[in-house]
């Protein structure tokens, strides 16, 4: 379901995205403004990041194989940080490039076309408004099921595709006004450097979202452990279970958003284990004549042990992935 969200966010910012630049594009020809040229810049970084999306999020749901046998989940990651650092570069680089060459060498504007760039930039809000308000609303309910805090929800727990639509998106919509304003400021003074000022502005605002969306695929590629809440609700299952005397250890690392890797070492109580045991045991034991029974039992007992641990870890494991879905990956260990 989280991958059917990712992927519709994305695909709407991309079809939004791409029809803003050829307008924000167009309108940047007819008036030469420079907030606008930082605005398609800006809207250009979009598209292929969310491109580059896409194909992370179409990468990352192929089957697990031979050569990756926890799948390729970890893809989704790559290339969104692949897309976080061409902001940086592309978006916010080039746009503060051409703001701080603007401020030294103000183009020559021609304030009777700049109808088209605000008409431009209108139909711009419009469309990334729609986008914004659709991610949005997508991750709130994901929050609200979740009882999550939607704040600490995105930051910890959703996926990087539909919070850097989010960002990108509420960014685009800021930028939009930024330059909005610098256009007709420029218009009402007849001073360019106000356009240079929203250029420069736009571009510091793409470079904070592309730190913040390079730090959180940073963490992801690494490779966290799960929420907290999320390992004390398997460590209450554990301790729950009347058989394990103590969890000794409790390792956890997110593949991806609906997929954790669970390892845990256990030391089982022998004498709950003896308990469960001593029907059998002692049903066998009048038929132990010789040293060969003595044999005999012993082996049996032994694999009476083995098989009653396995199915309890079995029932373990099927326990936690009732109430902790993602943990998909489980290693339950006896020590």
């Amino acid at each position: 379901m989280a991958q059917s969200n990712s992927r519709f966010a994305v695909v709407a910012a991309l079809t939004g995205n791409a029809l803003i630049t050829i307008a924000k594009g167009t309108t940047f020809l007819i008036t030469g403004s420079g907030a606008m040229l930082s605005e398609t810049i800006h809207s250009v970084a979009d598209f292929l990041n969310q491109l580059l999306l896409l194909i992370g999020l179409v990468r990352a749901d192929r089957v697990p194989d031979r050569r990756y046998e926890y799948g390729y989940a970890g893809e989704r990651y790559v290339w969104a940080l692949i897309s976080a650092v061409g902001i940086f570069f592309l978006g916010c680089g080039v746009t503060l490039y051409h703001g701080v060459q603007s401020l030294f060498h103000p183009p020559e504007l021609d304030f009777g076309e700049m109808k088209w760039a605000i008409a431009a930039l209108l139909f711009a809000l419009v469309i990334d408004g729609v986008v914004f308000f659709l991610a949005l609303k997508t991750e709130w309910k994901n929050a609200q099921k979740e009882k999550k805090a939607f704040h600490q929800y995105l930051r910890k727990e959703a996926d990087p595709a539909s919070v850097a639509v989010i960002l990108e998106d509420g960014a685009a919509c800021l930028g939009v006004m930024i330059a909005l304003i610098s256009i007709l400021l420029t218009k009402m003074t007849g001073s360019p450097y106000w356009d240079a000022i929203g250029s420069i502005g736009i571009g510091v605002l793409l470079g904070g979202i592309a730190v913040w969306l390079i730090i959180r695929n940073q963490e992801l590629l690494v490779g966290p452990s799960i929420p907290q809440e999320t390992k004390e609700q398997v460590q209450r299952i554990l301790k729950n279970n009347p058989l394990i005397d103590d969890v000794l250890d409790l390792r956890s690392r997110i593949l991806s958003i609906d997929n954790y890797r669970i390892k845990v070492d256990l030391s089982f109580d022998p004498k709950e284990l003896s308990k469960r045991l001593k029907k059998k045991a002692l049903a066998a034991y009048p038929q132990i004549q010789s040293e060969q029974d003595f044999e005999e039992f012993c082996q049996k007992y032994t694999r009476d042990i083995l098989d009653t641990l396995a199915e309890e870890i079995d029932k373990i494991e099927a326990e936690i992935q009732r109430q902790v879905p993602e943990a998909k990956h489980l290693d339950l260990e006896a020590n």
